[in-house]
């Protein structure tokens, strides 16, 4: 499938890009040749593969939770530019304190 230049315009636009003509036919060119792999492998017969969400088997990678001592306050605060009451103070995001 060729891309036309309208095309990859249209494509810029929605994805807010200001491309130059030269970028314009770039993308156009490459673009293209993506479409045209996806179009190779469209023809490819998958019928006897049934549907799945992943090739790989699925295993957790996440620890198991472990009751710790966690870090003493005056630790984690060691660094911090600025603190009140045993917490970080940042300055206020939304309004003025």
């Amino acid at each position: 499938m060729h891309l036309s230049t309208a095309d990859v315009e249209h494509i810029a636009e929605l994805a807010k890009l200001a491309l130059t003509a030269d970028e314009i036919e770039q993308y156009r060119r490459q673009l293209s040749a993506i479409l045209e792999h996806f179009e190779a492998l469209r023809q490819v017969d998958t019928s006897s593969v049934p549907p799945t969400a992943s090739v790989l088997p699925l295993r957790t990678v996440m620890r198991a939770d472990q009751v710790r001592p966690s870090l003493p306050t005056e630790d984690a605060l060691a660094n911090a530019p600025d603190r009140e009451d045993g917490f970080f103070r940042v300055r206020a995001v939304f309004g003025e304190e």
